[in-house]
């Protein structure tokens, strides 16, 4: 008897429908929402990087088109530039090089590098790109190349996978367009 009662009860548990809305709703609501959070937060990490590299190939065409020498004053409001391109005023760095080949000795070397901001660039050295051929394009001998690079640090707003303090690097090369070179203020140009 109480076989056939707990046999009973356990059919009309199973048959009843009441209250499936509700466990329904209880497993996909969090999935909604975490789809919702995780389309907003690829959605942002796609525009913030997106607008560091336009302010990069902006500084970068900037320097392509100078014609007089550059100097400490140039490469403070630069980095001002590229905070306001970007509509940011977080953690930026920007990094500007000028890089020389010399066929001769089959080797990059650096005219000048400068940073400007808050992150983990340095100044590069010729001893940094003297043999750096996969990272650096063909060039003729005596040829200048302008490195501009920039780094910034994204915070995510919501927790869908992304790590904190994501950091988002962009580099650009281009040459000199109306003079043969580039020259820092304390440099001899000619």
């Amino acid at each position: 008897m109480l076989y056939s009662a707990l046999k009973n009860a356990l059919r009309r548990f199973r048959k009843d429908e009441r209250g499936t809305i509700m466990v329904e709703t209880v497993i996909a609501l969090p999935l909604l929402v975490w789809a919702l959070a995780a389309s907003y937060e690829f959605f942002e990490v796609h525009r913030y990087m997106s607008a560091r590299d336009k302010a990069t190939y902006t500084i970068a065409d900037m320097f392509s088109r100078e014609v007089s020498s550059i100097n400490t004053a140039y490469m403070d409001n630069t980095k001002i530039l590229f905070d306001e391109i970007s509509n940011d005023q977080g953690v930026n760095q920007i990094r500007v090089s000028i890089i020389k080949f010399d066929e001769e000795t089959n080797s990059y070397s650096i005219s000048w590098s400068e940073v400007r901001g808050i992150g983990d660039f340095i100044a590069l050295t010729s001893a940094d790109v003297a043999q750096a051929f996969n990272e650096l394009p063909i060039m003729n001998d005596g040829e200048e190349l302008i490195l501009v690079e920039s780094q910034s640090t994204y915070q995510p707003l919501f927790n869908v996978g992304l790590t904190d303090n994501l950091s988002i690097d962009t580099r650009v090369f281009t040459s000199p367009r109306f003079s043969p070179q580039i020259c820092w203020e304390t440099q001899a140009c000619g």
